[in-house]
């Protein structure tokens, strides 16, 4: 999904802030499905502005600079709605840790375990977090999408916890690894 969809799909949930926007996929319901900056949010949104998707209203406030609420149009419901029937792209996995593993037989064994489990105890911290938000009375995609999400990170925490010391034996025994 591109960023003006990713704003529009943040909007037909009720109007938003920038601000906003950005928290809703940093710790709200888009936190681990997808990534969005200020950088690529405001431009989105000003591009969506300009093409009559999103409408901004300018709100006063105490003490600081006016803000502005976005709010999505029936041009932007449409658009927003075309994105969804669209097939989706594939799923691609970007991750730092997967990358740092792959070349796990060049870390020091301590390095190697500290770093599996710090990514268990990160997976435990997200599961705590996402078990916290009740989609109890969600629709029927919040709370599939919320299922699903806990069960990937419930699976790859379990996967790191009964692989680690394997891995970590083997690259002890490798002899390759780089010195500690």
């Amino acid at each position: 999904m591109d960023i003006k969809t990713l704003c529009l799909g943040v909007l037909s949930r009720g109007d938003a802030t920038g601000y906003e926007i950005k928290k809703a996929f940093e710790e709200g319901p888009f936190g681990h499905i997808h990534v969005a900056s200020f950088g690529a949010i405001y431009p989105a949104l000003a591009a969506l502005s300009e093409a009559g998707m999103v409408q901004g209203t300018e709100m006063a406030q105490e003490k600081r600079p006016d803000k502005k609420v976005f709010s999505i149009t029936e041009r932007g419901r449409s658009a927003f709605f075309e994105a969804l029937i669209a097939p989706p792209g594939e799923d691609k996995v970007r991750s730092d840790f997967l990358f740092i593993l792959f070349f796990a037989h060049l870390l020091p064994a301590s390095r190697l375990a500290a770093l599996i489990d710090r990514r268990i105890a990160w997976y435990r911290e997200c599961l705590q977090r996402m078990e916290a938000c009740s989609y109890e009375n969600g629709r029927a995609g919040e709370v599939f999408v919320h299922g699903l999400g806990l069960a990937v990170y419930q699976a790859a925490a379990d996967y790191l916890s009964a692989h680690r010391d394997r891995l970590h034996d083997e690259v002890s025994a490798s002899g390759r690894m780089v010195a500690e």
